[in-house]
């Protein structure tokens, strides 16, 4: 596939409550370090923030990011904020709480309705802005949600955030969310191979709702935070389809998670431009029924 003339505007357009973004966005997680939460040898700089600034040129409308997404030298938010702003009035820029690291890299416990304020603050002071688009709350455990979600539905009637989400949640923890205030997207583990527990539930309710269902690790499946394995790690059914594409297989996975669902948003990540374009070329590759459903039967 040629990526130069395709941009992310060949997905077609959800929204997040209000905003209208392009389904193929951006994960900005991976433009620290050669894998996430890295806290060895960082990115380049420069090169990051040329990635950066080509996905706005290429259409990218929606980039995910969170204060948390941070190596050595490092921060995702400062470098969206050193690339883009003053930020284009149609981007928008989704980021999460919940989780922390503190300055080693160590992960925190997962954080109390109270100090969700903080994090928030921490994340509008990175990307130099006085609201967030969207503020997903990132859920560890089964446990209750309905504190932690008022607590930033408060921050919402602040002027802070114009809209929630919520992340790694089953389908009750999403109930309660939603009976708190309203949720414009879901963000949990889908992929062609790789799904958290309900996610497909939970994909099928937002469907039925209207609500975006935005995946991540679609192309990294089981190898999560690490990334693909080398080579792909692809079955011989996901390489035949690429080929009589003319594609790679990272986009059969991109385009599969795009065929799930027209409230789809995916957020593929990646420091090198090429593989950028790449995954923006993705949103253009049409899968036919019968690449589906071998596709599903591998």
């Amino acid at each position: 596939m040629q990526s130069e003339t395709i941009t992310a505007a060949a997905a077609g357009t959800w929204k997040l409550g209000d905003l209208t973004v392009n389904r193929l966005g951006f994960g900005a997680m991976r433009l620290t370090g050669a894998a996430a939460f890295d806290l060895g040898a960082p990115r380049d700089r420069r090169r990051s923030i040329g990635v950066l600034r080509r996905a706005v040129e290429l259409g990218v409308n929606h980039i995910d990011t969170a204060a948390f997404y941070f190596s050595t030298l490092r921060s995702a938010n400062e470098l969206i904020n050193s690339a883009l702003a003053p930020y284009p009035d149609d981007l928008v820029i989704v980021t999460k709480v919940g989780p922390g690291r503190d300055p080693s890299g160590e992960w925190l416990p997962w954080a109390r309705p109270e100090r969700l304020r903080g994090q928030v603050e921490e994340n509008l002071r990175q990307l130099g802005r006085d609201h967030l688009d969207v503020v997903n709350l990132r859920v560890e455990g089964p446990g209750p949600v309905a504190e932690h979600f008022g607590a930033l539905a408060e921050l919402c009637e602040a002027g802070l955030i114009r809209h929630l989400g919520i992340s790694s949640v089953s389908p009750a923890q999403f109930f309660e969310a939603q009976a708190v205030a309203p949720v414009v997207c879901v963000q949990n583990r889908y992929g062609l191979d790789g799904r958290g527990p309900n996610s497909g539930e939970l994909l099928r309710i937002c469907g039925e709702q209207g609500i975006a269902f935005v995946p991540f690790f679609a192309i990294a499946g089981e190898g999560r935070e690490a990334g693909a394995p080398a080579g792909g790690g692809d079955n011989g059914v996901v390489t035949d389809v690429a080929r009589a594409h003319g594609a790679t297989p990272a986009q059969v996975r991109l385009a599969w998670t795009l065929h799930q669902g027209p409230h789809i948003l995916a957020i593929p990540g990646t420091g090198d431009p090429a593989h950028l374009d790449e995954n923006i070329a993705a949103g253009a590759l049409r899968l036919s029924a019968e690449d589906l459903t071998r596709l599903a039967s591998s």
